[in-house]
């Protein structure tokens, strides 16, 4: 693949990836503030417990074969049947240990009526298993523009069934059957897009070779969603579903950006580098841009919302949701080193260092110990501040192996991305003291969105900031090839 051939590809799969993400979010975003006016806390709450099972459970179905499908360079037809029936597999037997074990999760919580919302959502295992490998390939092929009709038609679809829901009292029962719609109409969708029909022929070989490189994948991230689980299930048990209703929604508007822009970046670049993991190089060279860009992006727009949260929560999803909005700047400035994260343990994957990625996730939970220790006793303010030490604690961790592995040090990261991070405290502190002008909410938060953006602007052009330069030129080269179609 040339070098332009290279980034032409990576730029339309960023954009399709973008849009996909941004019309994901977007109308997940709006469906979520509708729904929050007419839901309580206690009633996401629910919600986050049940999520806990479902996000361990992905993983498992998962089990690293994802992974594996795209790294490899010429999957065959035993590799994508296998894949598919050991999903579906796993995703049968996971949702029957599930469905046995409903009485004792609701006992443990103390609410009998998770036993019928856990039986009912975790059917949405079984839709998403059915699509995995749909998905892969469209992924492997990096045609995103497929996937954000797919999502776009999901999203609305769910999101009108969600709200209609709500709007007849039905509670929690609301975004339960909103998410297992939207599973569903996302694999239907997936697989009349995509049109590979499995043979349900399995091959031995190609379930060594997969899983031989897939197993180490699964156990991390298997270790990294339980973790993070984890604290869903401490808040949850030690505290009740209306405090952890309010710790989610926190967390929820913290990954607008984050974990969205993570996600662009991941699903594209994972593929993109693969096709040039030989050529070290060219590799660095595209990693560190990539890099600088991402970091841009998501510190911006991190810190930012966690200036603006009392208002703009007041303002979205109104007052009662007034807990979330202290959560969230700890929560924005934690979560802006994500992307980095992400990207670090990405490069291990592509280098095929699975094992110096378990290892690192191993150690990562034994330093996290720590922030959980203190939520338990003190509750979960404090361990937010705590989290933000073992976060850069863990950014050395997960930077230091891909820079031994191809010089890209965790020091030179930190040199590429203090430019973004400067601008990003600038932006923050100048909207922040806003909220304490004695007039409304409802004038305050517009008002921040506007000098924030005036600020942005201003200092990008007149520092003349590599980073914008090459998101303009990034967007720019896009639409221009949009026009010529």
């Amino acid at each position: 693949m040339s070098q332009e051939s290279l980034k032409d590809k990576t730029v339309k799969g960023v954009a399709w990836s973008g849009i996909d993400n941004v019309v994901q979010m977007g109308v997940t975003f709006i469906v979520s503030i509708v729904l929050a006016r007419l839901l309580s806390p206690d009633d996401y709450g629910l919600l986050g417990i049940i999520t806990v099972f479902t996000a361990i459970c992905t993983d498992l179905i998962n089990g690293g074969f994802t992974t594996a499908l795209i790294r490899k360079k010429d999957p065959t037809i035993d590799d994508y049947n296998t894949v598919f029936i050991m999903n579906l597999g796993v995703s049968l037997f996971l949702y029957v240990v599930i469905f046995i074990c409903a009485p004792y999760i609701a006992s443990f919580f103390k609410r009998l009526e998770l036993i019928g919302l856990i039986r009912v959502s975790m059917l949405g295992l079984l839709a998403g298993a059915l699509a995995i490998v749909q998905q892969t390939q469209l992924t492997k092929r990096i045609d995103f523009k497929t996937q954000t009709k797919i999502t776009l038609v999901a999203s609305v679809g769910s999101g009108i069934i969600g709200i209609t829901l709500a709007l007849l009292d039905f509670g929690v029962w609301a975004l339960v059957v909103q998410q297992l719609s939207s599973q569903l109409l996302r694999s239907t969708l997936y697989w009349l897009f995509n049109r590979w029909i499995p043979q349900m022929r399995f091959s031995t070989a190609s379930f060594r070779e997969l899983f031989g490189f897939g197993w180490k994948m699964m156990l991390s991230r298997l270790l990294d969603t339980t973790w993070k689980e984890l604290y869903q299930v401490i808040v949850g048990k030690f505290y009740s579903p209306a405090t952890l209703g309010q710790y989610t929604r926190a967390k929820q508007f913290s990954q607008l950006f984050s974990s969205n822009l993570t996600g662009v970046v991941q699903r594209v670049t994972y593929p993109v580098l693969s096709n040039i993991q030989d050529e070290k190089d060219r590799m660095v060279f595209a990693y560190r841009r990539i890099i600088k860009v991402t970091m841009f992006v998501t510190a911006v727009s991190m810190l930012f919302v966690g200036a603006i949260s009392g208002p703009m929560i007041y303002c979205l999803i109104g007052p009662k949701w007034n807990e979330a909005s202290i959560y969230l700047p700890l929560i924005c400035i934690s979560g802006s080193l994500y992307p980095l994260h992400a990207l670090n343990l990405n490069m291990l994957q592509i280098q095929g260092r699975s094992d110096l990625f378990l290892a690192l996730e191993v150690l990562k939970k034994i330093i996290g110990i720590l922030p959980l220790a203190v939520c338990v006793f003190y509750g979960i303010l404090p361990m937010l501040y705590v989290n933000l030490i073992t976060g850069a604690i863990c950014f050395f961790l997960n930077s230091y192996f891909p820079g031994r592995l191809l010089g890209y040090t965790s020091w030179k990261q930190l040199k590429d991305i203090a430019p973004s991070y400067g601008l990003a405290i600038i932006i923050a502190l100048s909207v922040f003291f806003l909220k304490y002008l004695p007039i409304s909410n409802w004038v305050i938060f517009p008002m921040q969105l506007f000098v924030g953006s005036f600020v942005f602007l201003a200092v990008c052009k007149l520092t003349k900031m590599p980073e914008y330069q090459e998101v303009l030129a990034i967007v720019k080269s896009y639409l221009r090839k949009v026009g010529r179609k």
